[in-house]
């Protein structure tokens, strides 16, 4: 995949192998893990073999995602991805990780408004769903910033580092 999104601020482009490294730095953090499912990595090899998923589903005429590493001013800032479903349903769900030193600097924001944008423009998707931990504020609120509404509240999905925790279910339209 060779696809480019650029922004304002950001350009938005696949993930490679060779980012590893970063996102190994990225899924380390405890403040990024908290409303993780993944966890943290237990060693460098775990991530490498995500890695190696994530670029896989991005490959091939129809990819099964888009996952972009994002970056503003050449710096690793975090990561953004598309998740197809099934193509009859014209769906997918988006998922974001900002490293912490960019968080609250609209980073999120303007990469989920471009994914999306990507989403029903390029990919002529009808529906875009996103989940996040009823807890995790920030998530949330950048949801709904870009327009999203909030479907669902769904009792203990989501398995924690600190328990089994709600979550809600948030969706954009092409006609919205």
């Amino acid at each position: 995949m060779t696809l480019i999104l650029k922004t304002k601020r950001l350009i938005l482009r696949p993930i490679k192998f060779e980012d590893y490294s970063d996102i190994h730095q990225l899924h380390s953090l405890a403040e990024v893990d908290e409303y993780n499912t993944l966890g943290i990595p237990e060693n460098i090899d775990e991530t490498i073999h995500h890695v190696k998923n994530l670029v896989n589903s991005n490959q091939g005429e129809q990819p099964q995602a888009y996952t972009f590493v994002i970056e503003n001013d050449n710096h690793f800032t975090g990561l953004i991805s598309l998740n197809l479903g099934k193509p009859k349903y014209k769906n997918a769900e988006i998922w974001f990780k900002i490293h912490p030193n960019f968080w609250n600097k609209g980073i999120a924001t303007e990469a989920l408004r471009e994914i999306i944008s990507f989403g029903f423009n390029t990919l002529s998707l009808h529906r875009i769903e996103a989940g996040c931990a009823v807890d995790n504020i920030g998530s949330y609120k950048v949801l709904e910033k870009v327009g999203m509404i909030r479907e669902a509240h769904t009792r203990q999905l989501l398995p924690l580092k600190s328990g089994w925790a709600d979550n809600y279910g948030y969706a954009i339209l092409s006609t919205d």
